[in-house]
């Protein structure tokens, strides 16, 4: 996450380093980094040692760690979510404000968790799905939580929620659960609406809006579908506007000019029309690495679609209606996993590998 002249970026050591040899949970460590824009030097560092309990270094959370969540920032402080360890502010300084506990519970996969927190008034909002099967809003200043939605149904949410602007009623905060989407008012958490869909199991990616329609992609084979904003009880059979087989297991879609993008993680290059759900094109990429190719989302600059593969560099993707790959850029001494979606700030594109933050650009 970049602002104004810095780089903030979470990570973790002691444990979970290799499949090999994860070493001792114990000496699990969260880190926020703080780190300059001009040329790459840690301004401040600080860590957070883990509170037990913790998910094991096994299975799928091998493949993303202990620190996949996102920073947010207003501008005067940094928010992070370090999982069953909690959520932190600091000053942009480098100074801890407050943490708050979300709960130490793990899901029935144990697979860690990965929603990033967002602010929307003057709160912190986090889905602490794997923690506690909840979602919170936290004040900004101390915090104090100031509301709880709890509901079994969040078991293997990983999406982070968004906040949608309505035209004429404030704003709802969305979430996708296995079988259900769900509108919650922001300021109380109260259930405003739901819709039942055929999505289940884990669901991965994070909803996508325009302010007046809802795009939501997950579960293994689950597909997509769009649905108005807006409403009040059960809106299955009013606001949805369109169903498709097509979907995206863990990457979210990025929206733009009225079409839909996503790389799944077959390394399946996909284009849907927005108002239909129709497919435009559907274009494999050429990966040579087993397992599942893509966790990152695509991000948009210049015309040119950004899509970062696991072990394959990232391709460049002409952002129209018709499939053109327009480069492929690899960075050949970092065998190291690229899990994290790419971000863009003045003209750079800045990359996250496990081993490495890299900034590129003129």
């Amino acid at each position: 996450m970049i602002w104004e002249d810095k780089v903030f970026v979470t990570c973790y050591s002691g444990y979970g380093m290799s499949r090999e040899d994860p070493g001792r949970i114990e000496d699990l460590v969260r880190h926020l980094v703080c780190v300059s824009v001009q040329d790459g030097q840690v301004l401040w560092q600080q860590d957070v040692p883990t509170r037990m309990p913790e998910d094991p270094y096994q299975g799928f959370i091998t493949e993303h760690g202990y620190a996949s969540q996102t920073p947010v920032t207003d501008g005067e402080h940094v928010y992070v979510f370090f999982g069953k360890s909690g959520v932190l502010a600091f000053d942009l300084q480098g100074q801890e404000l407050w943490r708050a506990d979300v709960g130490q519970e793990s899901s029935s996969r144990r697979w860690g968790s990965a929603a990033s927190p967002i602010l929307f008034g003057d709160t912190v909002i986090v889905n602490a799905s794997e923690e506690s099967q909840s979602i919170r809003a936290l004040d900004r200043n101390t915090g104090a939580e100031k509301w709880r939605a709890q509901a079994s149904r969040l078991d293997l949410v990983y999406g982070t929620p968004a906040v949608v602007p309505l035209e004429e009623q404030g704003e709802e905060l969305v979430v996708a659960a296995p079988g259900e989407i769900w509108g919650l008012e922001p300021n109380t958490g109260k259930l405003k609406w739901y819709a039942e869909t055929s999505a289940n199991g884990n669901i991965c990616p994070s909803v996508v809006t325009d302010g007046r329609t809802i795009f939501a992609y997950g579960g293994l084979g689950a597909g997509s579908l769009a649905l108005s904003a807006g409403g009040q009880g059960d809106v299955t059979g009013s606001n949805i506007l369109w169903k498709s087989r097509e979907g995206s297991y863990v990457a979210t879609p990025l929206l733009h000019e009225g079409r839909l993008h996503w790389v799944d993680d077959r390394a399946v290059a996909h284009c849907a029309d927005a108002k239909t759900g129709e497919l435009i094109y559907r274009e494999r990429l050429r990966v040579s690495s087993g397992g599942r190719p893509f966790y990152s989302s695509m991000v948009l600059a210049g015309g040119h679609l950004y899509a970062v593969s696991r072990h394959d560099g990232t391709f460049v993707i002409k952002a129209g209606p018709e499939f053109e790959l327009v480069s492929q850029n690899s960075l050949p001494e970092d065998s190291s996993d690229f899990n994290a979606t790419p971000a863009i700030a003045n003209g750079r594109l800045y990359l996250r590998s496990d081993r490495f933050l890299y900034c590129l650009g003129k």
